[in-house]
C-alpha cells in the first residue's frame, strides 16, 4: 500500500456475505471479501506511545470498486456511543486514494448528509451522526481515519434497519431505505467546498499525530464550533 510507510498488521475483511443485512438487494447472492480494514496504525514506536497515551487510533480501509447486485460498493455502517461528557464520539476521515461518498445520518433521522470527496479530502463525522462510506468510483477506495480508541462501534441500527437511510445505486440513483419510517431530503456537500471550515493544518491525517488538534475526538464537549461544518448550504 502506497499510501503508508509503516508497518502493516493483517486486515479485518468484511465479505459481502457480511453485508448481506444491509444491501439493496439482500437476495443478491455474490459472495467474496469487500473491503479490508487494517486498524492501530502507527509508524514509529514513539507515534504508537503518543497515540495509546491520548487514547486515539490511526487505521485505513480499502473498499473494492464494483458493485453489489446494481448497489456500489460500501461499509456496513454504525454509530459512535456517547464520550463522558454525554457527547458521542465523533471521527475524522481522509481519502488517501480514489473517491468517496459519506452518508451521514443522525440517530433520529432529523438530518442525512451526503459529503463527496477525493483523494486528500478530509470528512468530518459530527457526534449523533451514524455514517456508511461508499466506493462510487472506477478503483478502489483507500481511506484513513482517526477515532478514539475508548469505544466500540455500534452496527444494531444498520443492521435492524437493513442499512442507511439511502442506497446508492450503480446508475447514479440515491434509493431511500424503505425499512425507515421517515427519511428527510437528502442534503449534499462537496468535502474540497467546506474542508476550510474544520482548519486542520496539515495535508495529511496522520501527520496530526503528536499535536494537540486531534482531541476533540475524545472531548467532543470543548469543540462545538468545529461540528458545524455542515450548516448552511
Amino acid at each position: 500500500m502506497e499510501c503508508w510507510k509503516g508497518p502493516l498488521p493483517s486486515p479485518d475483511i468484511r465479505t459481502i456475505e457480511d453485508m448481506r443485512l444491509v444491501l439493496a438487494a439482500p437476495s443478491c447472492r455474490e459472495t467474496g471479501p469487500l473491503y479490508s480494514m487494517y486498524r492501530d496504525l502507527a509508524r514509529t514506536p514513539e507515534d504508537r506511545v503518543w497515540l495509546s497515551r491520548h487514547s486515539l487510533r490511526y487505521d485505513i480501509t480499502i473498499i473494492s470498486s464494483r458493485t453489489l447486485c446494481g448497489e456500489y460498493a460500501k461499509t456496513k455502517g454504525h454509530h459512535h456511543p456517547a464520550a463522558p461528557s454525554g457527547i458521542r464520539f465523533p471521527e475524522l476521515y481522509q481519502v488517501l486514494e480514489g473517491k468517496a461518498h459519506y452518508l451521514l445520518q443522525t440517530r433520529d433521522l432529523s438530518d442525512v448528509i451526503l459529503v463527496q470527496a477525493e483523494a486528500g479530502d478530509f470528512v468530518l463525522v459530527p457526534p449523533s451522526y451514524g455514517h456508511v462510506t461508499i466506493n462510487p468510483g472506477p478503483s478502489d477506495l483507500v481511506m484513513a481515519n482517526m477515532v478514539s480508541s475508548a469505544f466500540t462501534s455500534d452496527y444494531r441500527d444498520y443492521e435492524q434497519l437493513r442499512g442507511g437511510a439511502f442506497y446508492e445505486m450503480s446508475d447514479g440513483r440515491m434509493i431511500r431505505n424503505p425499512a425507515y419510517d421517515h427519511v428527510p431530503p437528502l442534503r449534499s456537500f462537496h468535502a474540497a467546498d467546506i474542508g476550510h471550515r474544520m482548519g486542520f493544518s496539515c495535508d495529511a491525517l496522520y501527520d496530526l499525530v503528536g499535536g494537540g488538534e486531534l482531541l476533540f475526538l475524545n472531548f467532543p464537549e470543548r469543540y462545538p464550533d468545529l461540528f458545524r461544518v455542515y450548516q448552511g448550504d
